[in-house]
């Protein structure tokens, strides 16, 4: 079982700006779907759903590099 990310976009938002919708990701950036998750319980109901272990974000910046930006869902 793979772990993805279930990453906020858009990406690089400056703080306070609305995070939009969902994606997952595996570690090198790829997108696993091309789907756009409306909350982040979709994203990480479908990442389970296709077999991996789903990673959340636990701060506003992440960094795929640093396990203390995630945390298990």
């Amino acid at each position: 079982m793979a772990n993805v990310y279930v990453e906020p976009e858009p990406k690089g938002r400056p703080e306070g700006t609305a995070i939009t919708h969902y994606v997952l990701e595996y570690a090198h950036g790829t997108r696993v779907t091309q789907t756009d998750y409306r909350t982040q319980a979709e994203a990480v109901s479908a990442a389970k759903g296709l077999g991996h272990a789903p990673l959340t974000a636990r701060v506003r910046n992440t960094n795929k590099g640093n396990p203390d930006h995630w945390r298990a869902a």
